[in-house]
């Protein structure tokens, strides 16, 4: 009894998940099926349309449903819960061919998924120092500050305007979670996301990171260079970017 009730409970999922592909155990009422298919497709639908409103408007409401219908019927997740759902949906895109008449789709979806991901992000933050010397000490980066890079223009993408080919740079954003919990966006120029990135690959002071960021670049004045480095990195602690600096680093 237990092997034919969990056969039949592997049908009907089977069949919900991909109905063209798999009929359903016999006996059962098709407005019923019914019922059961739109609702759990439509739940599925409705919360990937909420975490990836510019995929759905860029793509229009056929093209979208489709393909919330192949991760649906073809992607098995890692978790059941709902707030990973955003994060499986990118791990599908991640792992099936890529379009070529929508190139930029993953960086998109990571784009749009990192709100979410930054909103529910429960890291703890690192010691620090809040008013600490941001040259001599070594500066601790936000975990709620996030420097991403994409070849695609993912924060101009939408249904006015969908590229077929990347630019020349890449697209450098800096994500940052503030104490309101509001997420914002802005843009970076790659020296300053080259220079968070330095901060943190591992505990370097902010001079050394000036330095090694001034050697990449070939400038020619580096104390100039830091000088208006320091500038910089003073305005990132105040926007929230840089907590202050390592307590256990101190000069």
């Amino acid at each position: 009894m237990a092997e034919r009730l969990h056969d039949q409970q592997f049908a009907l999922s089977r069949h919900l998940r991909d109905p063209s592909a798999h009929p359903p155990p016999p006996g059962i009422e098709e407005r019923r099926l019914a019922i059961y298919r739109d609702l759990f497709f439509n739940n599925i639908e409705g919360l990937l349309a909420g975490n990836f409103p510019v995929i759905r408007q860029t793509l229009g409401d056929d093209a979208w449903r489709r393909l919330v219908r192949q991760f649906y019927a073809n992607h098995r997740s890692h978790t059941p819960l709902f707030p990973e759902i955003a994060r499986e949906f990118i791990r599908f895109l991640e792992g099936r061919a890529p379009d070529p008449d929508t190139p930029w789709l993953r960086e998109l979806a990571h784009y749009e998924w990192v709100e979410l991901a930054l909103q529910i992000a429960d890291d703890a933050v690192p010691a620090h120092d809040p008013d600490g010397d941001l040259l001599a000490g070594v500066p601790v980066v936000s975990p709620f500050a996030w420097a991403l890079a994409y070849q695609w223009p993912v924060h101009r993408i939408g249904p006015d305007y969908r590229p077929a080919s990347p630019p020349d740079a890449p697209t450098c954003l800096l994500v940052r979670r503030g104490a309101d919990h509001q997420v914002r966006f802005s843009a970076l120029s790659p020296l300053v996301y080259r220079l968070i990135e330095l901060l943190g690959e591992r505990r370097r002071s902010g001079a050394e990171a000036l330095r090694q960021l001034a050697d990449e670049a070939g400038v020619d004045d580096v104390p100039a260079f830091i000088e208006q480095g320091a500038a910089m990195l003073a305005r990132m602690r105040q926007e929230g970017t840089l907590s202050g600096t390592d307590p256990a680093a101190a000069p």
